[in-house]
């Protein structure tokens, strides 16, 4: 299954809910992907750009597509990224892939 990288920001607002209510959000987090049918490998807290990370697992970029959605759509977020994760196999086949492709660049001799 696809590895996903997600980060993530809370509003304000979100952090004084917790700050007065502390709650293990990485068990909300594995209740999401593993209902369509993925894995939470890790969260993370951090400082910086962003408050936190996931690394999960899900069957493909639509059920991914739809936990991110569901997430952002809850309003606790004042951001939320995901980057889709390749193997080195797959980065292989992609360099494999792109010698070819003929690509031309914009204004470059036809």
């Amino acid at each position: 299954m696809p590895l996903y990288l997600s980060r993530f920001s809370y509003t304000p607002e979100t952090w004084a809910r917790l700050i007065g209510q502390p709650e293990d959000r990485a068990e909300a987090a594995r209740s999401y992907i593993e209902s369509v049918g993925g894995k939470l490998h890790g969260f993370w807290y951090a400082f910086g750009t962003h408050d936190g990370y996931n690394l999960w697992e899900a069957p493909d970029n639509v059920s991914m597509a739809a936990v991110a959605l569901a997430i952002s759509g809850g309003g606790a977020l004042s951001s939320f990224e995901t980057t889709v994760l390749l193997t080195v196999e797959e980065t292989l086949d992609a360099l494999r892939g792109a010698g070819q492709v003929r690509y031309r660049p914009p204004g470059a001799e036809r």
